[in-house]
């Protein structure tokens, strides 16, 4: 509880700042924060958890871990920003205070233990979003962006909360024990059908908040439209989250009902592969393809859901790092290359390789992670979705995600192709691009971890 107490006395703090015009220690006292945050979930992790506050909220490993990867991501994510915001607007300290702010519902989804702070984690979560992804005021883009995240996101709020309704009305509680409970409890044809309306609603909420098909249709347009920085937040530290509260929700309350709503699980789960891999392949936009390959491994992130086992938090753990990290580096070199070209298509890439050879490298490893190759982090997620699915003798889907993993190689390479293999049309004094240091920090600690996650595993298999 302490990390969440200091994040939202930081974003109050970081306001005072911009109230009084310091907006140069606006980075450093929010980094100080995150990891003054840091330190405090790192504390808690040898005391051994039990649910808080009246059973609202349970600081178990599992939480702590989550909680860390949100924090750590959100400092490299922040750690882009300098002189990212002077560009977009005056007013600098709001867009820190929010991302703070959404950091804390982040936080709270990790550790929720009642579906009060469920919901109240999503829409302290979402709520600062539905305002970052439409920051630019004058570009329409963004505006668009802004309105689709609202409106898609209060639909899926209304299925959430409906679906919370439906299992109050049938268990009287909104504790995550007593649903544990009753499910155990009750023989299964004994249990009401507000139970299983509930599953399907929350099902439904739930898919939405990590955009997996075909509940998905926000996601292109709004990753797209949001302004770089914010988009590379939403597709790592929210759907990290989310993923987390997702899975204590299965986990802890409804494996015994996996006959119910596994088949539904397993249809969302090809169409989220099919979906977004098809849709990455033939997109023109390195953004867009960034924000469809999302979706795509949405699909990967539900096997350890769908086959939910001993080993299902450590997997969803390990793959969320490894995406995080690939995904930071992609945005992050993304920024850099649209300052310098204007276009963020792929064709901007081209020639990268000897303009910029180490920022080629880095988007090459980047790459290389986001599609699986062994010796990144990337390999070793997948490798362990897909093992989730062995040990449930998921053969057809195991098939069918060989097939999706082999598209997804052909369009990550594409980039690599652009930046070695193609020529670049930029007059000489136009095709060079400088990387900052903060950007060198941010890439070098982001392609050491994807490394040594890739060569040594057992360091995140093990933490959990």
């Amino acid at each position: 509880m302490g990390a969440i107490i200091t994040l939202s006395l930081l974003a109050i703090l970081l306001l005072y700042l911009g109230l009084y015009n310091a907006k140069k220690a606006l980075l450093p006292v929010a980094l100080l924060g995150l990891a003054a945050a840091l330190g405090f979930e790192l504390f808690g992790w040898s005391k051994i958890a039990t649910p808080q506050y009246s059973g609202m909220v349970f600081f178990d490993r599992y939480a702590i871990a989550f909680s860390v990867l949100c924090i750590v991501v959100t400092g490299l994510v922040l750690s882009l920003s300098k002189a990212y915001f002077k560009a977009i607007s005056e007013h600098v300290a709001e867009y820190y205070a929010l991302i703070i702010f959404s950091l804390v519902g982040a936080l709270l989804v990790c550790a929720y233990h009642n579906f009060a702070i469920l919901f109240i984690g999503i829409e302290v979560m979402s709520v600062a979003l539905y305002i970052l992804a439409g920051i630019r005021k004058r570009d329409r883009a963004s505006n668009e962006a802004a309105l689709k995240y609202f409106i898609m996101g209060a639909f899926s709020t209304g299925f959430l909360l409906f679906g919370i309704t439906l299992l109050y009305g049938a268990t009287g509680s909104f504790d995550l024990s007593q649903l544990q409970l009753y499910v155990r409890n009750t023989p299964d044809q004994e249990i009401s059908p507000l139970f299983f309306g509930g599953i399907l609603l929350l099902l439904v909420g739930l898919c939405f908040k990590i955009g997996a098909a075909p509940f998905h249709f926000w996601t292109p347009d709004v990753y797209e439209g949001s302004p770089i920085l914010i988009t590379a937040y939403m597709s790592t530290v929210v759907k990290v989250a989310s993923f987390a509260g997702f899975l204590r929700l299965f986990a802890t309350v409804l494996v015994p009902l996996d006959g119910f709503w596994e088949p539904v699980l397993l249809t969302i789960v090809i169409v989220t592969l099919f979906v977004g891999n098809i849709s990455a392949l033939v997109q023109s936009s390195f953004k867009r393809m960034l924000a469809y390959s999302s979706i795509a491994h949405a699909g990967y992130m539900l096997f350890a859901i769908l086959s939910i086992g001993s080993m299902s938090a450590s997997a969803i753990l390990t793959y969320g790092f490894a995406y995080s990290l690939a995904s930071v580096v992609a945005f992050a070199a993304l920024m850099l290359v649209k300052r310098q070209v204007g276009t963020d298509q792929f064709e901007s890439f081209n020639g990268l390789g000897k303009r910029n050879p180490f920022l080629a490298f880095v988007v090459t490893i980047a790459m290389l992670s986001l599609a699986g190759i062994p010796l990144t982090a990337g390999f070793v997620g997948k490798f362990m979705m897909f093992g989730r699915a062995m040990e449930s003798y998921h053969t057809t889907l195991l098939v069918l995600a060989a097939i999706n993993a082999v598209i997804g190689v052909f369009y990550y390479l594409r980039v690599v192709v652009h930046m070695y293999f193609k020529s670049n049309d930029m007059k000489s004094e136009q095709a060079a691009i400088s990387v900052p240091l903060n950007f060198q920090i941010v890439f070098a600690i982001s392609v050491l971890l994807t490394f040594v996650i890739g060569v040594y595993p057992d360091i995140m298999i093990n933490l959990l």
